[in-house]
């Protein structure tokens, strides 16, 4: 829950809730230092010059998508099909989103969900759509943006260790080398595997 909080759009509950965030990390054993460097990109300026660049960043920009279907899907129509699945996993727990909410792959909303409705059924959704955590992380990286250490943690949940690079992502999610999927038709075989190998191996932003 603190994850899906310090990944979300940046408001005033936000920044009052860092000490929270901090102390619940500590509470189950997470060394909360890898927050530091977001909360001091959170609280070194004015709150609207903040928003600003979250909203560059993570809205206006692919580069940072947190939309988890985003990674493995781009553009393509097989992304409604990936959607429909992540609103199949919230019916079945009781949960519809609102009319105007965010996507149903939208990174905070899954760590909402994992935290507050079922973590099994979260837990899956995360492991899932580790290649798309690992590549989000990574792209944070790369950028030098203080958000990667959130992502980091998250992925510090999930079995094993995190891939050093995007080919090490590709040979860990069984997928060939990276493909322009945006415009290709569904049946198109250069299309990445919507449904990783490993399962068979054992605000309104868009």
């Amino acid at each position: 829950q603190a994850a899906a909080l310090l990944l979300a759009y940046p408001d005033a509950h936000l920044l009052e809730c860092l000490d929270a965030a901090r102390a619940a990390l500590a509470e189950v054993g997470v060394d909360p230092a890898p927050l530091e460097p977001l909360a001091d990109w959170l609280t070194g300026r004015p709150l609207h010059e903040v928003q600003s660049d979250y909203v560059q960043e993570f809205d206006l920009s692919r580069r940072h998508s947190l939309h988890l279907t985003y990674w493995t899907d781009g553009d393509t129509r097989r992304r409604g099909q990936a959607l429909a699945a992540f609103k199949e996993v919230y019916r079945a727990h009781g949960c519809v989103l609102a009319g105007g909410a965010e996507l149903p792959d939208f990174l905070p909303l899954v760590l909402e969900f994992a935290a507050r409705v079922s973590p099994d059924a979260g837990y899956e959704l995360l492991q899932r759509y580790r290649p798309s955590l690992e590549l989000l992380r990574l792209a944070l990286r790369d950028d030098a943006l203080p958000h990667e250490g959130i992502v980091a943690l998250v992925c510090s949940t999930l079995p094993g260790p995190s891939p050093e690079d995007r080919a090490a992502v590709q040979a860990m999610a069984g997928y060939g080398p990276p493909t322009e999927s945006v415009g290709l038709d569904p049946a198109d075989p250069r299309l990445l595997p919507f449904t990783p190998a490993s399962e068979g191996a054992g605000h309104g932003r868009r």
